[in-house]
């Protein structure tokens, strides 16, 4: 062998970093989707004020001064006082508590329903299928707000309560999308292998269905959470959501904001501002996800994931 072979150096590809699945699409969020990065930090905006409303707000949303009552914004009130004299600003933060603790908590109990009434309903099919879906086509003949009222009619108003109807009569429903993820699932032929092998029903649903249904669920429960935040605000708004003093941006809209609309427009205007903010954060991160989760859109790969196959193939 000749000395200018032996000094040829050796040239070691290096591996590109790997990343968690989250991280992964934390990135692919930033890039690939401007607008789900605009909702996403919306959302945790949303979060970190509702969470520490007790510090960021500069008055006790409950104290009435009545000689502070409808004043304008100014640089004493940012978003001016209602008719009790109660600072607008520090209302809409500690209300931003109340729809962040809506929405995540009713997405939450509608995930878990969901999965619950779906994932059993999908995997043994036949005569138990069809006795869930009849129960589930009976529940979706009744009007949604109207059985929301009708129920908190009975059991009074409360933000428990209000969770507890959305969260469980909105997942009745959405097991509809879980049952037929499941069904998909069961089409492939890896469930059918691993069901020769002799696998339990146990280890087939938490092995093999779950980790390949929680794309659609984490897009689902992501868009539900802003119509949990509008159906909040809409029975506030009727009187039985949230009830007073307890600062609710639809609360906030109803009763004297309908009242005082001409003299102060401003007790109507900025918890409508900060409501369809809230929503539309929440709608854009959930288009997002769905877009990035599911691969049978166009947005499954999107750029990030074309250059990569492309680097790969080369």
């Amino acid at each position: 062998m000749s000395a200018s072979a032996e000094q040829v150096p050796i040239v070691v590809a290096k591996e590109p970093a790997r990343h968690s699945f989250f991280v992964g699409l934390l990135i692919r969020l930033v890039k690939e989707k401007p607008l789900g990065t605009i909702g996403g930090i919306i959302v945790v905006v949303l979060l970190v004020v509702g969470i520490f409303a007790n510090f960021i707000a500069p008055y006790d949303p409950f104290t009435m001064v009545l000689g502070d009552r409808l004043q304008e914004p100014s640089l004493q009130h940012f978003l001016g006082t209602d008719n009790l004299g109660r600072d607008l600003f520090s209302r809409i933060i500690f209300g931003a508590r109340i729809s962040m603790a809506v929405g995540l908590g009713g997405a939450a109990l509608y995930t878990l329903v969901a999965m619950l009434i779906g994932t059993p309903a999908g995997y043994l099919g036949g005569k138990f299928d069809m006795i869930v879906q009849r129960f589930v086509d009976a529940k979706m003949c009744f009007p949604v707000l109207i059985l929301y009222l009708t129920i908190l009619a009975l059991t009074g108003p409360g933000l428990l309560q209000v969770v507890l109807v959305m969260g469980i009569g909105a997942g009745i429903n959405g097991s509809r999308v879980v049952r037929g993820s499941v069904i998909g699932i069961k089409s492939n032929v890896y469930f059918d292998a691993a069901r020769a092998i002799g696998a339990s029903n146990w280890r087939m649903i938490f092995r093999h269905i779950l980790p390949n249904i929680m794309a659609p669920i984490m897009v689902i429960t992501t868009v539900r959470m802003g119509s949990f935040i509008i159906t909040e605000a809409t029975l506030s708004f009727l009187g039985f959501g949230v009830p007073p003093p307890t600062p609710a941006w639809g609360g906030m809209l109803s009763g004297p904001g309908r009242q005082y609309m001409h003299l102060a427009p401003w007790m109507a205007l900025w918890p409508g501002v900060a409501l369809a903010l809230a929503v539309y954060g929440i709608n854009m991160l959930g288009d997002a996800l769905r877009d990035l989760l599911d691969p049978r859109l166009r947005g499954g790969l999107g750029r990030f994931g074309t250059a990569k196959s492309k680097r790969s193939e080369e």
